[in-house]
């Protein structure tokens, strides 16, 4: 019997030869994979200097900074924070070296431009007043005064027995500051912010 469903049929057949899609030509997909690698590689370039250009990554050498710092240590500074404010008593700073630039070095700011920094029977005062300093190795064997001069820093390693610092190669200008140091990444298991107390 004659249901009507003689003409019905599972999928469109098309009236023309216009209507059949042309297969896309052999380098149109190469040409698409070629852009979004490119695209990719100058978003990498894009973020890799934007991370620069606010940030530094440092490798510690030496045992200048212990027991804050350990040989070996990877370091993540911080380029803008003295673009916005000043260097503070107590902040661990990498700067280029004053006698020869193309070394970075990595210490403590202990004195400021103004400061009279003395260190006499082992322990260090800031314009006459004795610091607590918890973080430091040992007691410092050394003695002297020194009064910074503006725009410049007294600084010294948490070692203090067994660092080159400004008792050594004089004061550090502030246009030689490259930045704070503010976390230890690697190796992951020493993980932590770098205790940069307030003197």
């Amino acid at each position: 019997m004659d249901q009507g469903l003689g003409d019905f049929r599972s999928e469109a057949t098309p009236t023309s030869s216009t209507e059949v899609d042309e297969e896309p030509a052999s380098g149109s997909g190469f040409w698409h994979f070629f852009k979004d690698v490119l695209e990719t590689l100058v978003l990498a370039v894009l973020l890799f200097l934007a991370i620069n250009a606010i940030s530094a990554r440092i490798r510690v050498d030496g045992s200048s900074m212990v027991p804050t710092l350990n040989d070996g240590q990877f370091v993540m500074v911080n380029r803008l924070v003295y673009k916005y404010s000043d260097p503070d008593h107590g902040d661990v700073v990498v700067f280029h070296y004053p006698r020869d630039p193309e070394q970075e070095y990595i210490k403590r700011i202990i004195g400021l431009p103004g400061d009279t920094v003395t260190i006499a029977n082992g322990h260090v005062y800031l314009n006459g007043q004795e610091l607590y300093e918890p973080y430091i190795a040992a007691s410092t064997r050394t003695t002297g005064e020194w009064q910074v001069p503006g725009d410049h820093l007294f600084v010294l390693g948490d070692n203090r027995n067994n660092s080159q610092d400004s008792r050594n190669f004089g004061f550090v200008s502030k246009e030689n500051i490259i930045g704070k140091a503010i976390f230890i990444y690697w190796p992951p298991d020493n993980w932590s912010i770098i205790d940069n107390s307030e003197l």
